[in-house]
């Protein structure tokens, strides 16, 4: 009985340790970041083909249930003359053969495992199986072990003896590394080398710049540095070319050789100043055709070129405001729906109208960033959004799509996500264009995810500190000029009669899904801050995709009518701004630093200045075209007023 146990374990031990492909090392958890993670396979002859094997990743924890949450398919992959397969991100070095997002790699107890498999048998949330099993590694970061996929993983008689290997505690610098006879050890990680130190050691080259942003116009060296002296001449191409980035943009040499004996070379380019607004770009400096033992240290490096042919609009940004400038684009006949209703009835048609089915259309989650792209580009540099809280132009290409949000901009909702109940979907992912859309209807709640009125460019710390915070909590990042009060107010108002079950209501209320605070501080920054032209052309571009309005920058005073001063009142459609005798006043310098002029009328105006808390702090019956204001620095708001009536209200910036 000995002798056949004894015969079973060492037929056991041969199946182990000559496997077509094994796990060869893995480093899971990288101090901070964990930008260095990586998966190192390993075929039993070099130069392998990989076709027919997926790399399946399982989560050990609690919420995970030892189901699959990443799977690569590694069709189409050759192992390298070590027999070697490198799987990380761009910060792994040498370059990784097959690319992953940083940070991607759970840190245990889990398990990655080989299989001779389709991609399409391991759906996200499979779970974990013997079945076509090639390899497995089970490990931790100083975890406790996962007996469900250890039991999982013994019952294949090649892991019946399966341990769960430590990679270290948190933040750990070491790797688990496989040793020949299919036992593992943790060490210093060695990617793209064998674990014994044996094999080809691979001569790498990395590429540098001074710095990863230029002008159009602007001649830049990019460095080629070996990681040892060159034994023979050494010649390789490389390619800039990203997206619209091409061969037009730029001139320069991009065969380069390192001489032998030496380590390093360089090449000149020189960017192109076209008269093109293409908007800014990104090269991407690449190997082509870099043979072994030369490797990549690093690879895609990414530089930015900032395009000086930016355009700016004819109208102001929020902290400089324009108004009149920019007409609504909707139908003449849009609002008639509404004309004579009050209360109820005026809340029920316009719902009907902003919800309308069959008409009103909802967007993926996705095509958000390109509607923000658009509707809240910066006025002074179309290469630019606008951020809502910080009050400052941002890169479009600046959009947030990894954990790193320093410099970041990102979608904010104004109606925070876990107020308002609704989340995003997978179909969410898909950036299918302005033609593809999904039915909506005022219950379609879950559309309020992606309802570009009510999301807006921010900076991804700022919405980070923010979080869900309800207005008046939360007034903006210290020192703000508050040019978003009155924009943030009209979007959650719209939101709430968009959408049925949710209600923006005074107070600060928690525990309530749907409510959404607070209702006095909201109509105050309304009345004090309204629709300027910035506003009123994002409402267009959104228009343009959702064939809805926000009916509260089209014509501010509903809002008295629902929730104000006008309640009860029966609402008519009043004549635009331009219709009025005061649609051609000017007021400026705007910023001042305290004298300003008032031209474009005939007759004495009354005045009344308010600051951006809704104080008054003065009024003014006789206002001619010039005047002096003894104010502090800061945003205050100007009423126009003409026999009595309001007819409009200016920003006012006041610098010192």
């Amino acid at each position: 009985m000995r002798f056949f146990l004894l015969l079973f374990c060492l037929i056991s031990s041969l199946c182990v340790t000559s496997q077509a492909i094994v796990i060869n090392e893995l480093d899971c958890d990288t101090p901070s970041i964990d930008d260095k993670e990586f998966v190192e396979l390993k075929t039993q002859t070099p130069n392998s083909s990989l076709d027919g094997y997926v790399l399946v990743f399982f989560n050990g924890s609690t919420s995970g249930g030892d189901s699959s949450y990443l799977t690569i398919d590694l069709d189409g992959y050759v192992s390298d003359s070590n027999g070697l397969m490198v799987i990380g991100s761009v910060s792994v070095s040498p370059y990784p053969q097959l690319l992953i997002s940083e940070n991607v790699i759970q840190n245990g107890a889990d398990a990655v495992a080989i299989y001779q498999a389709s991609p399409n048998d391991f759906p996200e949330g499979t779970l974990a199986t013997i079945t076509n099993l090639v390899d497995v590694l089970i490990y931790d970061t100083s975890d406790a072990d996962d007996i469900g996929l250890i039991d999982i993983f013994n019952d294949d008689p090649n892991f019946a003896d399966i341990q769960q290997i430590n990679e270290g505690s948190g933040n750990n610098t070491n790797s688990i590394q496989r040793n020949t006879d299919g036992t593992y050890f943790t060490g210093t990680p060695t990617p793209r080398q064998l674990n014994d130190g044996s094999g080809i050691v691979f001569t790498t080259i990395t590429i540098s710049t001074n710095t990863n942003e230029y002008n159009e116009g602007d001649p830049f060296d990019i460095t080629f540095l070996a990681s040892e002296n060159v034994t023979a001449e050494t010649s390789f191409n490389i390619s800039l070319n990203n997206g619209g980035f091409d061969a037009t943009d730029f001139s320069g040499n991009t065969t380069i050789t390192i001489p032998n004996g030496q380590n390093s070379a360089s090449t000149t380019i020189n960017l192109v100043d076209d008269n093109d607004d293409e908007g800014d770009e990104v090269l991407e400096i690449q190997f082509t055709d870099l043979v072994e033992p030369v490797v990549a240290g690093n690879n895609r490096v990414q530089v930015r070129v900032v395009d000086n042919d930016f355009t700016v609009a004819a109208y102001g940004s929020p902290i400089a405001p324009t108004y009149g400038t920019v007409l609504g684009t909707q139908p003449s006949d849009y609002y008639d729906s509404l004309e004579g209703l009050a209360d109820d009835t005026l809340r029920t048609a316009l719902q009907n109208k902003i919800a309308e089915e069959g008409v009103v259309r909802a967007q993926t989650y996705t095509d958000v960033i390109d509607i923000l792209k658009e509707a809240d580009q910066n006025p002074n540099n179309s290469n630019q959004v606008w951020l809502v809280y910080s009050e400052e132009g941002r890169p479009k290409l600046d959009f947030q799509t990894t954990s790193s949000s320093t410099g970041k901009w990102n979608r904010e909702h104004t109606f925070p996500r876990s107020r308002g109940g609704f989340s995003s979907i997978d179909l969410d992912d898909i950036s299918d264009g302005i033609d593809v859309f999904w039915n909506t209807t005022a219950d379609s709640l879950r559309h309020g995810n992606s309802d570009a009125h009510a999301l807006r460019a921010a900076d991804a710390l700022e919405n980070s500190s923010r979080g869900n915070q309800h207005y008046g909590e939360y007034t903006g990042p210290t020192g703000n000029l508050g040019s978003f009060y009155g924009d943030v107010a009209r979007s959650v108002l719209y939101m709430e009669i968009r959408y049925n079950g949710l209600q923006i209501v005074n107070g600060f209320p928690e525990g309530v899904t749907g409510e959404l605070g607070d209702l006095a501080t909201l109509l105050n920054w309304h009345r004090n801050d309204p629709p300027d032209d910035f506003e009123m052309n994002r409402n267009n571009v959104v228009y343009n995709w959702q064939k809805n309005r926000n009916p509260f920058i089209d014509y501010p005073d509903l809002v008295e009518h629902l929730w104000g001063n006008k309640i009860g009142e029966a609402w008519s459609q009043p004549l635009s701004i331009v219709d009025t005798d005061l649609s051609d006043i000017s007021i400026y310098p705007n910023p001042s630093h305290g004298e300003i002029y008032i031209t474009g009328f005939y007759e004495p105006l009354k005045l009344e200045i308010y600051s951006i808390t809704g104080s008054r702090i003065m009024r003014l019956d006789e206002v001619y075209q010039q005047m002096t204001l003894n104010l502090e620095s800061g945003v205050y708001f100007l009423k126009i007023i003409q026999e009595d009536n309001v007819f409009e209200t200016r920003k006012l910036i006041i610098t010192k």
